[in-house]
């Protein structure tokens, strides 16, 4: 069964000193205000939509991990995952870096790579994000 989740924004003025929120209206979870200046500069406070999305590649990555480490017999304890989004104004985003660290009982280094790789590859956001370059760092805590 497909679930479609849908997220809001509200903008008020031009690009550069305009200002907005996106709310997560799927879930009523959260509120985030948004702004040009944020996002080509970074601003405490104010979110952008590099960090949404990296919000929603660091959580796909976790569940996709899991899944793959839980099938080959390997349940983690703990995967702690940070996504990394990369936004160059006037080109767009170049970039998601994965840093994972992560407790796993009894697998050998060369299986967690290989299954940290694999994730990588068919998270589902991490597959929507194909045209831009995504790395891994991997590493057993």
């Amino acid at each position: 069964m497909a679930l479609t989740s849908e997220a809001t924004t509200l903008w008020f003025g031009d690009l550069t000193t305009g200002s907005g929120t996106t709310s997560l209206d799927s879930s009523d979870a959260a509120e985030f205000p948004v702004t040009w200046q944020a996002r080509s500069e970074g601003v405490v406070g104010r979110s952008n939509p590099e960090e949404l999305l990296g919000a929603a590649h660091s959580a796909c990555y976790s569940m996709a991990f899991s899944a793959a480490l839980g099938k080959a017999g390997h349940a983690p304890e703990s995967l702690q995952v940070t996504a990394a989004v990369t936004f160059q104004p006037g080109e767009g985003i170049t970039g998601s870096h994965l840093v994972v660290s992560a407790k796993v009982p009894g697998i050998s280094a060369d299986d967690f790579q290989r299954l940290a790789e694999d994730a990588k590859a068919n998270c589902p956001v991490s597959q929507a994000l194909a045209g831009v370059t995504i790395t891994l760092e991997a590493s057993l805590a």
